[in-house]
């Protein structure tokens, strides 16, 4: 099975979706035999530059506008195949390797990433660096041509399970703390990386703390250049911030094949990780059946409390759409992804109160009379997170205040001294 060449649309200089979109499905509709394994049809699908058609010709893509990926992997799903896999590999390692790697790091692992071959995970907070993640110190110092890290990264999803991982560590503790830091691919497989499981108040173990000792890291493995860590850091968070829905829609669920099939398990066996992130979010979607089952549908008190939360809900969908429209014009991201964060994190505490106001002591269960009172008791403990994972609200507020009203920055005595007068070494 062949790719066909690079469509007209690729070399216009103003492509149409319209236009996109028909020549993925006149390519797909010649490239798709049902038959074929899942690698089997991500290789062709990547020869084909569909995988990700934003990127260069060189990087596998086509060099089209960044609304082209949307575009062509749901024109793919519709037609009845499946495009690349979920996840942080294709989220945030893809695009910051693409954006930040050498040529030669872009070689070894873009394409092993984009099959589904590599499973990354992402190792940037420790223990005494999270919402101050330029504090971290965890150290890879040079030794030869290879870089020796020793340190404490947590809250990583899928460490227990990845074969790479991209780690931010300090190589100079002479330099300001943002100057002083080296971002890295790590290769997980090895005696030097301890991986454990941590248990959370709802029950679930979805994240992991990395113990490295003595782990050892390829000087080709550096990712930008070597005190320029910080920089390529901060890609990966704009990313992971417009990285907050979860795309459960991998494939149709009315479509068949051995490649639809792998894809299916392969999606259902990542998102086994997430299962509790709608609780997370609040559940906005049983607040309105939940009054009723409770005979409070007409108490004006939670009736008002209701609208309150599902008038910003609302308003928190209309920003997200309106940050969605911007990455379609091709605009990179940028502090919209923090109010979208922010605005998250509101719906989160409002949907805890309102289950609260309409439960009662009742809320506390995990094992009451209505299944619906498990949802509602995990809910509680698990919202908080939604306030701390991926930057917390102080953290997007800097941002905001900072890059959208322009206020002055926030005072830091430590941001121009050598970080090892300020940080513990």
């Amino acid at each position: 099975m062949t790719s066909t060449s690079a469509p007209s649309a690729a070399t216009s200089p103003t492509p149409t979706e319209a236009a996109v979109r028909s020549e993925v499905l006149a390519w797909f509709a010649k490239a798709w035999d049902p038959d074929l394994s899942l690698g089997q049809w991500r290789e062709i699908l990547i020869d084909s530059g569909w995988a990700v058609p934003s990127w260069s010709p060189e990087s596998f893509g086509r060099g089209l506008p960044s609304w082209a990926d949307q575009v062509a992997h749901q024109a793919i799903r519709h037609a009845g195949g499946v495009a690349t896999p979920v996840g942080v590999s294709m989220f945030l390692a893809a695009p910051t390797l693409y954006d930040h790697a050498s040529d030669d790091l872009k070689h070894r692992f873009l394409r092993r990433t984009l099959s589904g071959e590599l499973v990354w995970c992402q190792l940037f907070s420790e223990p005494g660096a999270g919402s101050d993640l330029a504090g971290l110190t965890t150290t890879a110092v040079r030794d030869g041509d290879d870089w020796i890290v020793n340190g404490q990264k947590v809250w990583n999803t899928s460490a227990d399970h990845a074969d790479a991982g991209l780690l931010v560590a300090r190589t100079d503790w002479g330099a300001a703390k943002h100057a002083g830091l080296t971002y890295f691919v790590l290769d997980m497989d090895q005696p030097g990386v301890e991986v454990r499981p941590i248990r959370q108040m709802n029950d679930h173990r979805s994240f992991n703390e990395v113990f490295l000792t003595d782990a050892r890291i390829p000087h080709d493995q550096v990712v930008g250049e070597v005190g320029g860590g910080w920089t390529v850091a901060r890609g990966t968070l704009a990313h992971e911030r417009t990285f907050s829905v979860l795309q459960r829609a991998h494939v149709e669920p009315d479509t068949t094949g051995r490649a639809v099939e792998e894809a299916r398990a392969e999606a259902a066996d990542y998102l086994k990780t997430y299962v509790w992130y709608p609780q997370r979010a609040g559940r906005v979607d049983l607040v309105i059946e939940r009054a009723r089952s409770f005979g409070l549908a007409d108490d004006p008190i939670v009736r008002q409390e209701i609208m309150k939360l599902l008038a910003f809900n609302r308003a928190a969908e209309l920003t997200a759409e309106r940050a969605k429209a911007a990455r379609a014009l091709g605009r990179p991201p940028g502090p919209e992804g923090s109010i979208g964060k922010l605005a998250l994190s509101e719906v989160a505490r409002r949907c805890n109160r309102v289950h609260s106001l309409i439960a009662g002591a009742r809320a506390m269960l995990s094992d009451g009379r209505d299944p619906l009172d498990a949802v509602v008791a995990e809910v509680l403990v698990s919202t908080p997170a939604q306030s701390i994972a991926g930057g917390t609200d102080e953290i997007q507020r800097n941002i905001v205040g900072e890059n959208i009203l322009g206020l002055p920055r926030e005072p830091a005595v430590d941001r121009n001294k050598p970080f090892r007068e300020v940080g513990a070494p």
